[in-house]
């Protein structure tokens, strides 16, 4: 799993244990090490606005 510097929002606990368990049967981490410990320590998770509730309600057909 690559980790990279990329946008604060996206250097977050919550990611990076996501891509974790993601892993079947092996995982290797490839990044820098402070950037790995900053998402550890890095319990921030901001509300993301993607729309999905809207879309769902709106084009759901009901049955």
């Amino acid at each position: 799993m690559p980790i990279s510097q990329s946008s604060p929002m996206l250097l977050t606990r919550n990611l990076l244990y996501t891509g974790m368990t993601r892993a079947k049967k092996l995982l290797i981490i490839i990044g820098n090490k402070n950037i790995i410990e900053f998402m550890i320590r890095n319990a921030d998770s901001k509300k993301r606005n993607t729309g999905l509730q809207y879309k769902l309600k709106n084009n759901v057909k009901k049955y």
